[in-house]
Order: C-alpha cells, then sequence, then structure tokens
C-alpha cells in the first residue's frame, strides 16, 4: 500500500497535459475543453461516485437533479478554489473523495439507517460531496501554477469540458445500467455491487492515507 500510494492520485493529469497547464500562456479554450472532458472521462474516483449516485435512480428527473447538485458542487469549488488559490493537501481530499464512494455505497446498501436509525438527506451529500470533488482538482490544478494571462476563460473551458465529460459518462453508465436492470439477477446482484464500491472507496481512502504519513 505505501509504495503503491502514488498510484492512486485519482485527479491527476498525465505528464504530457501537466506540462501544456504549466507553459502555456493566454486563452485556449479548445485544448482546456478537451482537458476537462478526458479528466472527468478517466477519472475512476468520480465515476465510481456517479455511479453510486445513480444506481437506484430510474427517473430521468431525479437522475437530472441529483447529477445537477454534484454538478454545481465541483464547479464552485474548483473554479473558487483556482481562482482564489485555495487548496487542500492533495493526499487528503482524495482520501475523503474515497470515502464519498464508500459513503455512496453504504447509503445504497440502507446501512445508516440500520445503524443510526435515520436516513441522511442524499441530496445534501451529492452536493456536499460535490464541493469535494471540486476541491480535490481544484488543488492539483493550483499544484500547477497556470499562468493568470487567459485564467479565467481557460478554467470555464476546463469545467465546461469537465461537464461535457460527466455527461458522456453518465450516459455510458445508464446505458449498462438500463440492460443490467431489465436482468431478474439485478437485485442479488445490486448488494454484491454496492459491497465491493464500498471496498474500493476504503482502498482509495487506504492509499491516500498511506501517501499522506509517507509524503
Amino acid at each position: 500500500m505505501l509504495l503503491s500510494s502514488q498510484a492512486a492520485q485519482a485527479h491527476a493529469v498525465t505528464l504530457g497535459d501537466k506540462g501544456y497547464i504549466q507553459e502555456t500562456t493566454g486563452t485556449h479554450l479548445i485544448p482546456f475543453l478537451y482537458l476537462g472532458a478526458k479528466h472527468m472521462v478517466t477519472g475512476y474516483d468520480h465515476i465510481l461516485f456517479l455511479l453510486g449516485v445513480i444506481f437506484f435512480l430510474y427517473g430521468m428527473k431525479q437522475i437530472s437533479t441529483y447529477v445537477s447538485l454534484f454538478a454545481i458542487g465541483h464547479s464552485t469549488t474548483m473554479l473558487a478554489g483556482v481562482y482564489f488559490d485555495i487548496g487542500i493537501n492533495s493526499y487528503i481530499v482524495d482520501a475523503i473523495i474515497g470515502f464519498s464512494v464508500a459513503y455512496k455505497a453504504l447509503d445504497n446498501l440502507g446501512a445508516f439507517r440500520v445503524w443510526f436509525g435515520v436516513q441522511p438527506s442524499t441530496k445534501a451529500a451529492t452536493l456536499i460531496f460535490g464541493f469535494l470533488h471540486g476541491f480535490g482538482l481544484a488543488s492539483k490544478i493550483i499544484d500547477y501554477d497556470m499562468s493568470p494571462d487567459g485564467l479565467v476563460p481557460n478554467l470555464l473551458a476546463f469545467n465546461l469540458g469537465v461537464e461535457i465529460g460527466q455527461l458522456l459518462a453518465l450516459a455510458a453508465i445508464l446505458v449498462v445500467m438500463t440492460r443490467w436492470r431489465a436482468s431478474p439477477s439485478f437485485a442479488r446482484q445490486a448488494y454484491a455491487a454496492n459491497a465491493l464500491m464500498m471496498t474500493a472507496g476504503f482502498a482509495l481512502m487506504g492509499f491516500q492515507i498511506a501517501g499522506f504519513l509517507v509524503a
């Protein structure tokens, strides 16, 4: 776990993309739009959390509500964090993001109602974790020291790319989920899937906590 902790940086970008972000100056909307979409589509922590959020949502109105709450939270802290230079230690925020995946899986399993006798607001949790996911990305972008020349339009393009990537990932998830839900074995498999998601979330937490301790 200690040796592998660097590999679990869910919000990291490739060395080529990092170099581009650090070296570019001026407004470059299309490249940053692409980088934002690429980040979301390849961000396994985002994908796992979105999967958990929509796992038992069937109506498009419900799905749109929850995805919009996540997008509002994610966009707000990403834009504000970079613009005002507000970052959180990357290991800590990624550990929290790992916890968000485990939390949503436990929520889907009905654990909180069994353990505490209450059901936390899933909408509030989605928004709050959206804020935290946004801080995770903002912390990485701050580390790359983007040029102030063209910062605002580039950030807005990046954020738009993130939302486009989120919609693409969500569309793929919904295609798979629709077919899976039609299977007679879905109810039985759903429990195992959320148990695996919970395990993955706690594993991500472990990697990041280990990285924080040895960094």
